[in-house]
């Protein structure tokens, strides 16, 4: 479970990178954060293309800013999806795909949560069971 001081951590950099985001189509803003095994954060927000193969959703770009800036070796321990809605929301199945990329090998920490009362609170095992990713390939 996700210390009280990192998911503050956490929402707070979601909630501002969610007000970040560029979504003119959907209108649905998302911000992200990842907390690393150093304990560095990075966030992300979605930002949204009118040819809509190209948006890249928040998940990925709080991944992306780490792996821009984040000391090796890249290991997440946790991530935060900040919604403004009144019920939370997951990452879609590629935003998990990368996030395996990633994962620390003592498992990963997902806490979605909104404006709402609702949070969802689960592991990235518990949100891709029987995953493909790098220890498929040990």
């Amino acid at each position: 479970m996700l210390p009280d001081a990192d998911r503050s951590r956490l929402l707070e950099a979601a909630t501002l990178a969610a007000a970040q985001a560029y979504a003119p189509y959907s209108h649905f803003r998302v911000g992200a954060a990842v907390l690393t095994e150093q304990g560095t954060v990075h966030a992300g927000c979605n930002v949204e293309n009118a040819s809509y193969g190209l948006t890249i959703c928040a998940e990925r770009n709080a991944l992306f800013q780490m792996v821009a800036s984040a000391p090796r070796p890249l290991a997440v321990r946790a991530l935060l999806v900040y919604t403004p809605t009144l019920t939370p929301t997951t990452p879609c199945g590629a935003c998990r795909q990368v996030l395996l990329e990633f994962g620390s090998r003592s498992g990963v920490d997902v806490l979605c949560v909104c404006d709402g009362l609702d949070e969802i609170a689960a592991t990235l095992d518990q949100l891709v069971p029987l995953s493909f990713g790098p220890r498929s390939l040990d």
